[in-house]
């Protein structure tokens, strides 16, 4: 890899053949790990047949939903995946949209802070002692799990699994600087929001918490859209600052940046079911703030900014309102941009 900083790749599920080509490609090119999201199913079996193919790369959850699945069950995959990767695993969770666990998965979502950080505090407990068989009665708010007599077949490979947090706001930042491992910042952060909002929220958070900002990785998302005709770069990223625009949890976020009314015009667009509308509404301006769409020289100048701050980066392409083969080449891009030798 060209670039010796540590540059993680984001994978979905996809045919074997497919995957475990990008897989072994990933790897050859001196990638650090995989995430897969939890955009619709589970990480884990596309982590784990990650890990088949692969002998170096971590493999990580980016993000598992930490709501939708029991902690036991969060915890013995990551254990699970552990084992079969040989020590490999990440384990990415996080709170998600209210409407997503409330209604679309139909389970509690709560205070999502104080909720999230309990599912961290059983998951931990789970993953270091549950082959011990001595766990017994776990009580929180929100969990209360009797494993009396619960015993895995053996024990785990590392009885500390890496757990990341994601965040949008400033109060979850704080939380993951306090008791995750690291961060996978959010694809719709702006270089502005990361270092004069998140780089100093997390160093406090730190400090204040005893830690070691060397100990911490904070892995930063971008979508990124490389072409040398940087108007095409900029059309091809629209859809996907319109997709994340479109969720109202995030409104005061985007106000934040001075576009509080373009956001509400998107969502009011998406809400009808007018997606062209939606795309429309994004200018140019905002996808500049939320994406970096352009020529490979100013890819180049933008995520050197973001280095800035970050520890490792997960640069994606364009995802939303593209063709495979458009995707494709723009992840082509971005490898050609920050990978190639």
């Amino acid at each position: 890899m060209k670039d010796k900083r540590r540059y993680w790749s984001v994978v979905m599920p996809m045919p074997a053949a497919i995957l475990g080509q990008l897989v072994k490609d990933a790897e050859a090119i001196g990638m650090e790990g995989l995430w897969v999201p939890q955009l619709y199913g589970s990480p884990f079996p596309t982590l784990a047949a990650a890990a088949m193919v692969s002998d170096r790369l971590k493999l990580g959850s980016g993000v598992a939903l930490a709501f939708t699945r029991s902690p036991l069950e969060t915890a013995l995959g990551a254990i699970d995946l552990d084992i079969i990767s040989g020590g490999r695993a990440v384990l990415g969770i996080g709170t998600s949209l209210r409407w997503w666990n409330e209604d679309v998965h139909g389970v509690t979502y709560g205070k999502p802070l104080t909720h999230l950080r309990e599912v961290v505090r059983i998951v931990r407990e789970l993953i270091a002692g549950a082959h011990t068989g001595n766990l017994g009665r776990i009580e929180g708010e929100y969990h209360k799990l009797d494993l009396t007599g619960f015993k895995t077949l053996g024990p785990p490979v590392r009885e500390r699994i890496p757990i990341y947090l994601p965040a949008v706001f400033k109060s979850a930042v704080r939380m993951a600087g306090e008791i995750a491992d690291g961060l996978p910042g959010h694809p719709i952060w702006s270089a502005h929001w990361i270092l004069n909002e998140v780089k100093p929220t997390l160093e406090a958070s730190l400090r204040k918490a005893g830690r070691q900002r060397n100990d911490f990785d904070l892995n930063i998302w971008a979508s990124v859209a490389i072409n040398k005709d940087r108007k095409r770069a900029i059309d091809d990223a629209r859809a996907t600052v319109a997709f994340y625009a479109r969720f109202n949890q995030y409104e005061k976020y985007y106000a934040a940046h001075g576009f509080g009314a373009q956001v509400r015009a998107i969502y009011e667009a998406s809400d009808r079911g007018d997606q062209a509308a939606a795309i429309k509404a994004v200018p140019d301006e905002m996808v500049h703030t939320f994406a970096i769409a352009g020529t490979p020289d100013e890819a180049r100048e933008r995520v050197e900014q973001l280095w800035q701050a970050a520890d490792s980066m997960a640069l994606m392409p364009p995802l939303y309102s593209l063709d495979l083969g458009t995707i494709a080449a723009y992840q082509n891009a971005i490898a050609e941009t920050f990978y190639s030798n």
